[in-house]
């Protein structure tokens, strides 16, 4: 075996170079960072990368070698080192344009020009920030979209009732109506105001958090019995049948004032859309960790704008937009279902018509059975 023995003072050069090399290379990464832009960034890297190790070889050969032999070193080093910073450079302008790219669409969806999509190339990094703010753009463009089609369908909304009730108000002074017959009237139409009222207010309870709910055990046959004896009459008059399908034992986790709006919606909607010798009917399924009550109806079924828009605020599957409703039910019934953590959808029913169903937790007593 052939050992071969330093000398001290190599050992020493060596251990002092690498002290320094290590030391001189954390402070150059933090002055690194400390430039001004991804550009920057990556050159000084590239330079970094490079330059300090080839600077202790450099160290090193003037310590060991001749100095013909430093010079060849020397060239090699600055060969190697310019070639890596002109691959920096390079490379730090394909990032860099990306990230432009991403910023100038930035730049024009906040000058409010909501169509503006970043164009998804580039490192996969970029191109995943450069997709993630297409979706929110989406989204504000949608958001933007359903705030002008909000104040839309309110101003016409709140402007018909208050339209009927001025010309009431006038044939009245003018002795064109008796007061026996207008003031029912008005108090219909202050009834319509109010309403809308009331469900413009339970949106923006919903939209910014501050619906409450008491939640207790409720039993779920009574409640929907109920439902059903107040539209019993208008369904009469419409010659709907009407029906239930609910064990006694169904129970709910859940605020029953709340829920009791949502299937009086449900059901309105569902008689709205059933021609006459049709039927609507309500079906509940009770589960350990949820219950889930259905709507069907006989009508004419949802087509695919419906399924999409049906629990939009203010849309209407009539393109005439007709006076009973003003499109906000299944609104809020979306935002009731989903503040009790329940989930709701429509779909066709298989013998035609539609299915409305809607979840709610169940009863703590079937949850520990």
């Amino acid at each position: 075996m052939i050992v071969v023995k330093l000398p001290l003072a190599m050992v020493e050069t060596a251990l002092a170079v690498s002290v320094a090399t290590l030391a001189i290379g954390l402070v150059a990464v933090l002055l690194v960072r400390l430039l001004p832009s991804l550009r920057f960034q990556l050159v000084g890297l590239a330079a970094l990368s490079v330059g300090l190790p080839l600077g202790a070889v450099l160290f090193s050969g003037w310590v060991s070698f001749h100095m013909g032999a430093d010079v060849k070193i020397l060239a090699v080093s600055a060969a190697s080192a310019t070639v890596a910073v002109v691959a920096g450079i390079v490379l730090a302008g394909s990032i860099a344009g990306s990230v432009d790219r991403v910023r100038d669409a930035a730049l024009q969806l906040a000058a409010g020009d909501l169509k503006v999509r970043a164009p998804e190339s580039g490192p996969a990094e970029v191109a995943d920030l450069a997709g993630a703010f297409n979706e929110m753009a989406a989204s504000l463009e949608q958001l933007f979209d359903a705030r002008r089609e909000l104040v839309a369908w309110a101003s016409h909304d709140l402007r018909t009732p208050l339209a009927n009730m001025q010309a009431m108000l006038e044939a009245l002074e003018d002795g064109l109506m008796e007061p026996a017959t207008t003031l029912p009237a008005l108090g219909e139409q202050v009834h319509v105001l109010a309403a809308l009222v009331d469900d413009l207010f339970e949106l923006a309870r919903i939209d910014s958090g501050a619906l409450t709910l008491e939640l207790r055990e409720t039993a779920l046959e009574p409640m929907i019995s109920a439902c059903l004896r107040g539209v019993e009459a208008d369904a009469r008059l419409r010659g709907v049948e009407l029906a239930a399908t609910v064990s006694p034992e169904a129970r709910a986790h859940c605020a029953p004032d709340k829920v009791e709006r949502v299937l009086f919606n449900l059901v309105t909607n569902a008689l709205r859309h059933t021609p006459s010798d049709g039927s609507v009917a309500v079906s509940v399924e009770q589960t350990a960790k949820e219950v889930c009550v259905t709507v069907e109806d006989t009508g004419e079924g949802l087509g695919a704008d419906a399924r999409e828009r049906m629990f939009d605020r203010f849309w209407r599957a009539d393109p005439a937009r007709s006076a009973r409703g003003a499109g906000l039910g299944l609104a809020i019934a979306r935002g009731v279902v989903e503040a009790h953590g329940g989930r709701i959808w429509a779909e066709d029913r298989p013998g035609g018509g539609a299915r409305v169903s809607f979840t709610l937790p169940a009863a703590l007593s079937f949850r520990n059975v």
